[in-house]
């Protein structure tokens, strides 16, 4: 988290030592109070209200979904539901209290809030990635293993990962917990509370564990969601040869909806991780460039959460078929025309995939 100091600089609170940030430069309590503290906010507010909202209908749609579904159905629909659920815990937990560290002079939320926030802000961060990931291998045996797919994502199986998701995740957010303090009495600021995240006894394994979060978190969900997508668009495009033009087309937005799921992850997560790893092994520079990248970091973790309902659920055409049958807002969502022509689909990784039917 970062406040804004004196002379145009700034102090990551989270990503520094105590020694690089006891100076009066870096201090929140020593700012002038400039334009970030109302424009943030504003900025955060808007990713906040967006991402709830949309989350929020998925939650009530896939919770309102009739019963009789297809097993690999319901096995997505839990994989979608759990996304929303550690997206709208992202957003609930980590943005109305990051909103106050530009527009309050300290820490005003006590040392329980201190370690819990960043502690779900790091849990919750985790889950979604490892979504993600189990998603894009959902995908791939739904189309490269289809034969095995029905009792490989069993509603049995899925509901199974996702428990192992969440207890991995919390379990690797646990040294946040440990070492996130609440601060007070400094001689820059005697009457001031600020939560810092302290590694003072072994400074080494804080680096390792960032560069743990960064391979977990980042790297290897990466690797994994590319190599599946990859996996999947190739084999479409081996099996499904000189069929029709509409085919065609929908391989081609099959592509595209891979490539943007991969963009999309990776543009969201790599300012914050490219800030961690500079603030660890480098020097962070204290200037208003860096702080104007650090806020960007922020806007686009956060708007991932806000980005995924859009990609995983709205872009669906059966989802879209859910929702009006939960909302009837037919003057609002169309549903598309009966087609008996050639399809190859994938959903956007939403629903289950569709075969090729003649």
């Amino acid at each position: 988290m970062a406040a804004s100091g004196t002379n145009g600089t700034t102090c990551s609170l989270n990503d520094f030592e105590f020694q690089q940030a006891n100076t009066s430069s870096c201090w929140p309590s020593m700012s002038g109070g400039g334009p970030e503290t109302v424009i943030v906010p504003v900025l955060f507010g808007l990713i906040f209200l967006l991402g709830l909202v949309g989350n929020t209908l998925v939650l009530v749609v896939l919770g309102r979904l009739r019963p009789g579904r297809r097993p690999s159905r319901s096995a997505t629909n839990i994989f979608i539901l759990n996304l929303s659920i550690a997206d709208f815990s992202f957003l609930l937990f980590c943005v109305p209290f990051q909103a106050t560290i530009y527009s309050l002079p300290e820490w005003v939320f006590g040392a329980f809030f201190c370690k819990w926030v960043h502690y779900l802000f790091t849990a919750t961060m985790l889950v979604s990635i490892f979504t993600l990931v189990a998603m894009s291998v959902d995908r791939y045996i739904a189309v490269v293993h289809a034969k095995r797919s029905l009792w490989i994502r069993s509603k049995r199986n899925a509901t199974l990962g996702v428990g192992v998701i969440w207890l991995l995740s919390l379990l690797i957010a646990i040294p946040v917990a440990q070492h996130q303090v609440l601060v007070s009495e400094q001689p820059r600021a005697p009457n001031s509370s600020f939560c810092w995240e302290h590694w003072a006894e072994n400074p080494g394994a804080k680096r390792v564990y960032k560069v743990t979060l960064l391979v977990m978190g980042y790297l290897l969900p990466l690797v994994l969601i590319s190599c599946c997508y990859a996996k999947v668009l190739y084999h479409l495009h081996k099996k499904v040869k000189n069929i029709s033009r509409k085919s065609e087309r929908s391989k081609r937005k099959t592509a595209q909806t891979v490539l943007l799921v991969v963009a999309v992850f990776m543009i969201s997560w790599l300012p914050h991780h490219i800030i961690t790893m500079w603030a660890e092994f480098g020097h962070f520079p204290l200037n208003n460039a860096s702080f104007i990248f650090r806020i960007i970091s922020h806007c686009l973790t956060y708007g991932n959460s806000c980005v995924n309902p859009i990609i995983y659920a709205f872009l669906s055409e059966n989802f879209r078929k859910s929702c009006q049958q939960v909302f009837t807002c037919k003057f609002l969502l169309q549903p598309p025309p009966a087609e008996k022509l050639v399809r190859i689909r994938m959903e956007n990784f939403s629903t289950s995939h569709s075969t090729t039917n003649v």
